[in-house]
């Protein structure tokens, strides 16, 4: 049966939590992820190129390390949903929620009855391969299943208000790329007009008890984000955490090897 969300359980409290993305085909690279210590690695299903099968054995090795899997789904479709929940992750991320309607969509999809109407099964991960006749087991996977819903562009904005009376919804998350594309200033993320957004929109979604999160790229942005009081906090790609650092390793080396050779065509 699916192991205890351990990062909704942090939520709830109130505690703020640093996690990834990982778009690297790889359960090796998720485990290292876990190891590290995050609390949540989101698989990306939307832009990554794994299958749902690679996706069950991060999922695995994510878990090994006490880190919550979470899977970002390509769209939001009640298939689609299911089959993420099925191989045992422990919530959805759905992208692209512009209204109430949508979001309301996400809970049916993730959740099953009397909250949603998620198709069944006994014979899936998330079941423990055989629950026949398990009692409590349903409700059991509606509490522990953790559902972000991402808000990615001006009209999802302009209607907050109205995603955030959606019950069951557990973080609502502040696309800032898709955002500042919807504003005109693609890419420019630390735009004010983009920060703006996100402190507004923070300020509405934690007064009515639901987490906010948003994407950091850098020290400053944590702590700009910690400061607003989100607490669902992904700190980058993990494609891009690999290769800063692997930048960083190699201009280091160049800057020795330049200074030397100056230095012996000085003597």
């Amino acid at each position: 049966m699916r192991k205890p969300n351990i990062l909704k359980q942090k939520l709830k409290k109130g505690e703020s939590c640093i996690g990834a993305w990982s778009v690297m085909p790889s359960a090796s690279v998720t485990n290292v992820m876990g190891a590290a210590g995050f609390d949540f690695v989101i698989i990306d299903l939307e832009h990554g190129p794994m299958s749902y099968e690679t996706a069950e054995d991060m999922t695995r090795a994510l878990e090994s390390e006490q880190c919550t899997p979470l899977i970002r789904v390509p769209c939001n479709d009640g298939p689609t949903i299911l089959r993420a929940l099925e191989i045992g992750t422990h919530g959805v991320v759905v992208p692209q929620i512009a209204d109430a309607k949508q979001a309301q969509a996400v809970i049916q999809s993730a959740k099953y009855a009397p909250i949603g109407n998620r198709g069944m099964s006994v014979f899936t991960r998330a079941s423990g391969y055989y629950a026949a006749g398990q009692k409590g087991r349903t409700d059991k996977e509606n509490n522990e299943t953790l559902v972000v819903v991402l808000v990615e562009g001006v009209e999802g904005i302009k209607n907050l208000d109205a995603i955030i009376e959606v019950g069951h919804i557990d973080v609502i998350y502040i696309g800032t790329y898709d955002l500042s594309q919807s504003l005109g200033i693609s890419d420019n993320v630390n735009s004010p007009k983009v920060i703006e957004a996100v402190e507004q929109c923070a300020k509405k979604i934690r007064n009515k008890g639901i987490a906010a999160g948003v994407l950091a790229q850098t020290e400053d942005d944590v702590n700009r984000w910690l400061e607003m009081g989100i607490q669902f906090i992904p700190y980058m790609v993990d494609c891009a955490i690999f290769h800063q650092a692997c930048s960083t390793i190699v201009n280091n080396f160049k800057s020795k090897v330049d200074t030397r050779w100056v230095e012996k065509l000085s003597h």
